[in-house]
């Protein structure tokens, strides 16, 4: 063994599929949250939080695919051998705790949440494996119109973040109907996973792609298979009719079509009639048909979904930084889950919720012109002329703090020229001198980085001095403060 070899230092990288996230971003992030949380709680509902990591058992079947039972999520063993998994989505963990503290709750249970959830997943352009949700749920009511009220809830969430009607939409579906359609033309159980994911692709692939997925299967542009569904031609030929009687204008119509499909199913025909109690729900509550719709292909991927299912969409045209034509896919999505708290009581608890995609939605809005990454002004620092004057320093910084202004002193070795620029780069506004000279005359320098930055660009001499005098300025002591609060509204946008 070489003993003189160097040490193999680890490379700095990213894990797949994750990401850091710098201060603009986490600040327009927590902007765009407390208008939606403002909104969650208009409607009544009250916050919670649950751990990050559960029991893998808690989480059952409902993962990513149910034909892969416990794969998707990130798992490991603790000390005593019990397996434990990182949360896959905040649902699975409330059902956890309202099963634990079902007797103490309000019933009906209304909770909003936001936090990051992990997906063991391959990731891809826009599929990452750790990303935040922001959840409401109402357990505890078995009416549609606590499905309807979620879908009005994430209506007004989408106005209230800058979106105006007719610039998103909601799309309603029902999986007791999609079982219908299935029931009709007698899909094996054992195939019907597949298929439901099928359908969930019709608007990224089009019929002629679902046809092949319900179908033996279908190879991508990579040249990845994915077996199909292997219905028979008179079953995809059934599935894709129902499919492509989608709702424009005529709500009645476009269901009573649907209806004669599946007319033999009770289930199926339970699950249209639910649609149509909630179209009413809408009308009454105002809503125009550009901004909800029925569309029998919205399946959602999730296995625990047993009723009504949704999904909203910006629809105004978006392009990304280099001007192409982009599709975001939901942007918020949800359904009605009444089987889930039942796995821990053996009691019927209906159930149903909504979930933001807030990365995604983050990401929409900006490119609509809205939660833009505006640069946020630095803080205002103290520079050190003197290494046997620090305490000066940290007081003046500690001044300004008080006063509500972001300060800080220079912690670094570096001169003054170094200095100066670490405030450049930290986008200070301005920077607080005070040197031995200043010092002795019971004054400060206040320098306003931003005016000083413009001076190149006068060519009046006048004016140069003029705005000179202004950038750089001394101020007595005890008016440090006053100085500054007149830079910094100087350049209040």
């Amino acid at each position: 063994m070489n003993k003189n070899k160097e040490p193999v230092r680890p490379e700095a990288r990213l894990p797949k599929g994750l990401f850091d996230t710098p201060a603009n971003e986490i600040r327009a992030t927590e902007r765009m949250l407390g208008t939606i949380r403002e909104v969650f709680e208009s409607y009544g509902f009250e916050p919670l939080d649950t751990p990050s990591i559960e029991y893998t058992d808690a989480l059952g079947k409902f993962l990513p695919d149910q034909d892969r039972p416990n794969e998707g999520v990130f798992s490991f063993q603790d000390d005593d051998e019990q397996w434990l998994s990182l949360r896959y989505d905040l649902t699975a963990p409330l059902a956890r705790y309202v099963a634990a503290n079902y007797t103490s709750l309000p019933k009906p249970f209304r909770r909003y949440q936001s936090g990051p959830v992990w997906r063991n997943e391959k990731p891809g352009p826009g599929r990452f494996r750790q990303f935040t949700q922001f959840d409401a749920d109402t357990v505890g009511a078995g009416s549609v119109a606590a499905d309807a009220e979620l879908c009005m809830l994430a209506a007004d969430t989408l106005e209230a973040l800058g979106v105006p009607r007719g610039q998103y939409v909601i799309s309603v579906g029902n999986r007791k109907a999609l079982d219908g359609i299935m029931d009709a033309y007698n899909v094996p159980p054992g195939q019907r996973l597949t298929t439901m994911r099928a359908i969930d692709k019709l608007d990224r692939l089009g019929v002629d792609g679902v046809r092949q997925l319900l179908g033996k299967g279908r190879k991508d542009e990579s040249g990845d298979f994915t077996k199909g569904a292997e219905l028979s031609p008179d079953q995809i030929r059934g599935v894709l009719e129902y499919l492509q009687t989608r709702v424009v204008d005529d709500d009645h119509a476009a269901l009573t079509k649907q209806l004669s499909l599946i007319e033999k199913s009770p289930i199926g025909v339970a699950g249209l009639h639910e649609l149509e109690e909630m179209t009413k729900y809408f009308d009454a509550a105002g809503f125009e048909r550009n901004q909800v719709r029925i569309l029998p292909t919205v399946v959602r991927g999730l296995e625990y979904y047993t009723g009504p299912v949704f999904e909203a969409e910006l629809t105004a045209p978006i392009t990304d930084e280099r001007g192409q034509p982009i599709r975001l896919g939901s942007v918020v999505s949800g359904g009605r889950y009444d089987g889930l708290v039942e796995r821990f009581t053996g009691e019927k608890v209906p159930a149903t919720g909504i979930s933001i995609g807030v990365s995604r939605l983050l990401y929409g809005l900006q490119l609509l012109g809205q939660y833009k990454e505006s640069a946020t002004p630095g803080p205002v620092v103290v520079l050190v002329l003197d290494r046997d004057r620090i305490a000066d320093c940290q007081r003046m910084a500690q001044e300004l703090r008080r006063a509500g202004i972001r300060a800080e002193m220079y912690l670094g070795e570096s001169g003054m020229k170094a200095q100066m620029k670490y405030a450049d780069r930290r986008g200070s506004p301005c920077v607080v001198i005070q040197g031995g000279d200043e010092k002795a005359k019971g004054e400060v320098q206040v320098k306003d980085l931003i005016l000083g930055a413009t001076l190149t660009s006068i060519k009046d001499r006048d004016d140069y001095l003029k705005q000179q005098a202004e950038a750089q300025f001394p101020v007595p002591e005890g008016k440090l403060v006053e100085a500054v609060q007149g830079v910094l509204s100087r350049h209040k946008a």
